[in-house]
């Protein structure tokens, strides 16, 4: 088991996270096909919705661009060994999946697994997110972080999610969970020691703090990285999502800050921009680009491009990087 360990010192510019979060399985938004919801790929669908093509060609570019970390959304788009049962129809085999990543690193991107257990986006364990917080969904949730750290080889990482658990971030369900108080700590910290046991570092999204900074701040344990995120275009000090870049920074919090072209095509380029020169060199490990789309052909020129940004952003912030970590 790899031990994890509070790094000591500035990461190098070699060693800067520039991730992609992709989605591999995608029943994370909603348990029903939902008309109403304005993003068609948000509603449920019972088989995999994650084009091999496309895939590929992704992947290719993501490494062309300089890209050095992909976060792949397992959810429901695997058919586990542990349980079978979740995974959809034309789900990606436990053999097929090892082989990608193989494949993967060759083109130097570090894989990394993603399994979102937030109630507003865990439609994809099936029956089990109707069992929440119960001994059967432990005992499966257990197995499944277990196994897909054993796939992964033992991955630097794990995100956890755990965003948007909320009554609205869950309207079009049918099924309405919201943990609260001690019971939403007492399952985060389940996840984390499962993570932990597997010798991976957790990681999760940080807009509980948004909510709660309280709560937050007392309870939130320093070794689990932390991701942000503001689609926006105005970085103003002023505005909360904003703002938690920089309390997380105070805290001792490791950071990877993500940005989207969900909103404005330059959203990350804008992000490094605003957080580089702002945050501790220790403790900003990098950034996440993330679409929100689907892996299917339909969004291509969306997933295209984010990964432009991408590089558009490492190129325009060199200079940036090199001034803020010498200052460091």
């Amino acid at each position: 088991m790899k031990k994890i360990e509070k790094r000591q010192n500035n990461v190098t510019e070699s060693e800067i996270i520039w991730a992609y979060l992709i989605h591999q399985g995608a029943n994370l938004w909603a348990d029903r096909v939902a008309p109403e919801w304005k993003y068609d790929h948000a509603s449920y669908h019972p088989s995999l919705r994650c084009e091999t093509t496309l895939w590929n060609e992704l992947t290719e570019k993501m490494s062309a661009a300089g890209l050095n970390m992909v976060v792949i959304d397992l959810a429901d788009g695997i058919q586990y060994n542990s349980h079978p049962e979740i995974a959809v129809k034309r789900a990606w085999t436990v053999k097929r999946l090892k082989v990608e990543l193989k494949r993967l690193r060759r083109l130097g991107l570090e894989p990394i697994p993603k399994l979102n257990f937030s109630a507003a986006h865990d439609t994809w364990l099936g029956p089990y997110s109707r069992c929440l917080s119960t001994e059967p969904y432990y005992q499966v949730c257990r197995d499944l972080i277990s196994e897909v750290i054993e796939i992964f080889d033992g991955p630097r990482f794990f995100h956890l999610g755990m965003d948007e658990e909320t009554a609205q971030h869950q309207r079009f369900y049918q099924y309405v969970v919201i943990r609260q108080h001690g019971l939403w700590w007492h399952d985060l910290y389940f996840y984390l020691d499962e993570v932990r046991k597997g010798g991976s570092r957790p990681w999760v999204w940080s807009d509980y703090y948004w909510h709660y900074p309280d709560k937050f701040m007392e309870n939130m344990p320093k070794d689990v990285l932390q991701s942000n995120w503001y689609y926006g275009e105005r970085f103003d000090r002023r505005l909360d999502r904003v703002k938690t870049y920089l309390d997380l920074n105070e805290a001792g919090y490791d950071q990877v800050p993500t940005g989207s072209n969900h909103s404005v095509h330059d959203n990350l380029e804008k992000t490094v921009r605003y957080c580089t020169p702002r945050l501790d060199t220790s403790l900003l490990l990098g950034f996440m680009q993330s679409v929100w789309r689907l892996t299917q052909g339909r969004y291509r020129e969306r997933h295209l491009d984010a990964i432009k940004a991408v590089e558009e952003a490492k190129a325009a912030t060199v200079s940036t990087f090199s001034g803020a970590r010498a200052k460091g």
